[in-house]
């Protein structure tokens, strides 16, 4: 079993998740997640110390499951198709022996998330196995919903939203994440025989996949890449005011995850569009100078949730 350091069992105790092998499963999630998910999880530090662990779970379960199909090196799309159907027979037995699998089902009972939002993300990561691009962006949102609105919907109940219409808002950021990853790793995902970006888009442009597959950016295949950063962009802006409509602890970790998320977008253009041969990231230093304040702003915020709590 992993071993839980200090900062992990603060927040463990503070969740109130005591189990040794229980508190083992969301460190293995943890780790997952520090791993594979860095900018989200240096936003997540910003969250009260008693709800990283669910959001640990949460990102752990889709890397998890995401793993079997997307390993450039070791994909295993029946032990995806095996693992998920173990998993879901868990959720109705309410017990599972894999770490993984545990923790996400405590994290889903503490926060009574639908089972439907499980369903839709394993039926995104069974379309990876067998579709490899989508004609249509209508096609693409259906396989995003599964892999990225659903992540934004698992996560709403643990930021605590103020309004009902903030879920409308956390699924467009879900998508607009997605897409920025998409537009980051059009290389990358060629490597696994996949394109996200939809077939109706590249015809407009003049781009085929034998054109992305060697690895220059032509004006089409600039402009293509323009257009699809507008479009992000305009998912962010849709996104964006749904960061008020939560719990103002919850508020830095999503702007801070907002602004490293669209800085992607940025970067991007600052490699002049070069995502066919490279992978394009936010470096160290920005990424510290918008989660450094985000920081500070998030105890401020803590502390003034706590005053209110304490008057009687």
């Amino acid at each position: 079993m992993p071993r839980v350091n200090r900062s992990s069992a603060r927040c463990l105790d503070a969740a109130g998740i005591t189990d040794p092998e229980l508190r083992s499963a969301f460190e293995q999630c943890r780790r997952l997640h520090a791993e594979h998910g860095k900018t989200y999880y240096l936003a997540t530090l910003l969250l009260p110390p008693e709800k990283r662990p669910y959001v640990w779970a949460l990102y752990g379960f889709a890397r998890y499951a995401d793993e079997f199909v997307d390993s450039l090196t070791d994909p295993d799309p029946q032990a995806l198709l095996d693992w998920g159907a173990v998993f879901l027979d868990a959720l109705a037995q309410g017990s599972t022996t894999n770490p993984v699998g545990a923790a996400m089902l405590h994290t889903m009972r503490r926060w009574q998330i639908p089972r439907a939002h499980v369903e839709a993300f394993l039926e995104s990561m069974r379309m990876d196995i067998t579709v490899t691009e989508y004609k249509t962006y209508a096609d693409l949102e259906h396989y995003m919903y599964g892999s990225a609105a659903v992540i934004g919907l698992q996560m709403l109940p643990v930021l605590e939203p103020v309004a009902p219409e903030a879920g409308a808002r956390a699924r467009a950021l879900g998508e607009a994440f997605q897409m920025s990853n998409f537009i980051r790793d059009v290389g990358e995902d060629l490597e696994r025989g996949r394109v996200y970006l939809p077939m109706e888009d590249l015809d407009v442009f003049g781009v085929t996949r034998q054109v992305l597959a060697r690895g220059v950016v032509t004006p089409p295949v600039r402009e293509l890449l323009k257009f699809e950063i507008e479009r992000t962009r305009q998912l962010y802006a849709f996104a964006e005011p749904g960061i008020d409509m939560l719990h103002p602890t919850s508020r830095d970790c999503v702007r801070t995850a907002f602004t490293l998320y669209g800085g992607i977008l940025g970067a991007v253009e600052a490699a002049h569009y070069q995502v066919l041969t490279q992978r394009v990231s936010v470096p160290m230093p920005e990424r510290l100078k918008v989660a450094i304040p985000g920081l500070r702003r998030a105890r401020a915020a803590r502390k003034d949730a706590a005053k209110w709590v304490a008057v009687p």
